[in-house]
């Protein structure tokens, strides 16, 4: 329990678990512009922000210096109470106001501005080939968003979108999705492919160790056999097969992962079986007319099973590997977030020419910390399993 892996894959574990619930938010959302930056790089970098107004909170104030944003949109509803003879939706900067809209006349209208609209541009005095958002933010200092209106608001939902360059603690993907929420996704993913297929393939490979081991003969060299083909064919490619034949869901995939990792085990729990069943109790066994099936499920399986333990915290690396390949070559489900079809879509969306290396290191240091600590757990259980390896002496 004290062991830093451990501990530190608990709390992944726990973080990949809970903090996709407590988000809330949709991560295939777009939030904001594609590849904008992480918000703790450039403090004169625009974020984006959204500003809401309701019928309780009529003016918004922002502080605004940092860069100009990119875009700048108010969409939303607005409800009288009556029909006002004079209201407009204003937009204040340190040097002037510009009347957005002019709500006059009406009782009920709905809001859908757009920097980019002709319309819009014409409405603020300028020309339709010029950049609004020069004349919206002319410099920095305050800026305010207000509804002025001769008659009460029954109901109103305003939201006001700047889009900037960063955004988050990770940035955004090329689809404009936080990249920090893709991230926790894609350990909960990781983790249940590499433990699920590991767990498979440990008790196929427990399996076929334990009776090829203990009644040797025809069945031992059938099974040893197949170990031995099976461990000579290029998994890589057969994974990429069977994943264009059996399809790209997330347990397809594990089925694929652990039909290819149990020989292994196998071999391994084989040859403690052979050591274990010339012994004197299980020659008593026998004698006593104790059955096969008995004798594997009450005494072989556990001396296996602390053995058994280190090969399954050994193995989860390789499936979370494989799998991060699959996924990086395109082979996987596209509606399956995990590290390695994070990286996928980096490499294809061009996040390498765009320097987006917010895209890259988060899901392959994710996959080298996940590895790292499960190498480190395994060993730890190989070295209570054989003190040896840690260099104690055995009297």
């Amino acid at each position: 329990m004290k062991r830093w892996s451990f501990l530190l894959l608990i709390l992944i574990a726990l973080t990949g678990i809970t903090a996709p619930l407590l988000r809330g938010a949709d991560p295939e959302m777009e939030v904001a512009p594609p590849f904008s930056k992480p918000s703790w790089l450039g403090k004169e970098t625009s974020p984006t922000l959204t500003v809401l107004l309701d019928n309780e909170t009529l003016q918004k104030r922002i502080d605004w210096h940092y860069e100009k944003p990119r875009h700048y949109k108010i969409k939303g509803r607005i409800q009288f109470s009556g029909t006002p003879q004079e209201a407009s939706l204003i937009w204040e900067t340190p040097e002037k106001q510009y009347i957005l809209e002019d709500l006059s006349g009406y009782y009920d209208i709905i809001i859908n501005l757009d920097a980019r609209d002709i319309t819009f541009k014409l409405n603020l005095g300028i020309l339709p080939f010029e950049n609004a958002i020069d004349t919206l933010f002319p410099s920095k200092g305050d800026y305010g968003l207000l509804l002025i209106s001769d008659v009460p608001v029954g109901s109103m939902e305003l939201e006001l979108k700047l889009e900037g360059d960063k955004y988050g603690l990770l940035g955004t993907d090329q689809r404009g999705r936080d990249v920090f929420s893709l991230f926790l996704l894609g350990i909960r993913v990781s983790l249940i492919i590499g433990i699920s297929a590991t767990l498979i393939a440990s008790f196929i490979g427990l399996s076929m160790g334990l009776v090829s081991g203990y009644l040797g003969g025809l069945t031992d060299a059938l099974i040893m056999r197949g170990v031995d083909v099976l461990l000579s064919i290029p998994i890589l490619p057969i994974l990429m097969a069977l994943a264009a034949v059996w399809g790209k869901g997330l347990w397809q995939l594990v089925l694929i992962l652990s039909l290819f990792s149990w020989m292994g085990t196998a071999r391994t729990v084989r040859a403690m079986t052979l050591s274990l069943r010339e012994s004197c109790y299980i020659e008593g066994l026998k004698g006593l007319g104790a059955s096969p099936l008995y004798i594997l499920y009450r005494h072989l399986l556990p001396e296996t099973l602390p053995l058994l333990l280190a090969n399954i915290a050994l193995g989860v690396p390789g499936a979370i590997l494989a799998e991060a390949s699959i996924s990086f070559l395109g082979l996987s489900d596209p509606r399956v977030i995990s590290w390695g079809r994070m990286l996928h879509e980096a490499h294809s969306f061009g996040a390498f020419s765009n320097g987006a290396w917010w895209l890259l290191i988060p899901p392959g240091f994710g996959i080298a910390l996940l590895c790292l600590i499960f190498l480190d757990i395994g060993k730890y259980l190989e070295e209570l399993v054989d003190p040896r390896l840690k260099g104690e002496k055995l009297e």
